[in-house]
C-alpha cells in the first residue's frame, strides 16, 4: 500500500547492506528536502513527544494529504523525509490505512533506532494521521 516514492526508498535499502550506509542514507534524504520556512515553525506545528524539534505542517488539496515537515536533527530530518515519501500525496482517506510500522519495518528502522527516536517517530505518525483524519 505504500507509495511508489516510497518503494523507491525500500529499494535503496536493499542495494544498502551495512546499517550505517542506509543511515547515510536517510541523512541525505532529509538534507535534499525544501527547508520549512520559519513562519511555519510554529506552536501549533511542533509534535510534542520528539527529543529534537520537529514540525509538521498539513495542507490538504482536494482531498489529498500533503505535508511539509523540519527539524533540528539531521536524522529526525531523514525520518521526516522517510515519512513524507509514505504519506505524502494519499487521499486523506488512505493515510490512517498505512501501518507506517510495518512499512518502517521493511527498512529495519525499528531496530536500529534509539527508544527517543522511535518515540520521536511515533509522535511524528500520530501527528500525520491526527491531520488527515481531522479533515476526512
Amino acid at each position: 500500500m505504500a507509495q511508489a516514492a516510497f518503494e523507491e526508498v525500500v529499494g535503496d535499502f536493499e542495494f544498502l547492506e551495512d546499517w550505517e550506509d542506509r543511515y547515510r542514507h536517510v541523512i541525505e534524504l532529509g538534507k535534499a528536502m525544501e527547508p520549512l520556512p520559519d513562519a511555519l515553525k510554529v506552536p501549533a506545528t511542533k509534535v510534542d513527544g520528539c527529543a529534537s524539534q520537529v514540525w509538521l505542517h498539513p495542507g490538504i488539496n482536494a482531498g489529498t494529504y500533503h505535508f511539509q515537515g523540519d527539524s533540528d536533527a539531521m536524522i529526525v530530518r531523514g525520518l521526516i523525509a522517510v515519512l513524507h515519501r509514505l504519506y505524502d500525496g494519499l487521499p486523506v482517506s488512505e493515510v490512517g490505512r498505512v501501518d507506517a510500522r510495518v512499512e518502517l519495518g521493511r527498512l529495519g528502522l525499528n531496530d536500529h533506532l534509539s527508544a527517543q527516536r522511535s518515540n520521536g517517530l511515533t509522535a511524528m505518525i500520530e501527528r500525520i494521521r491526527a491531520q488527515a483524519a481531522g479533515a476526512v
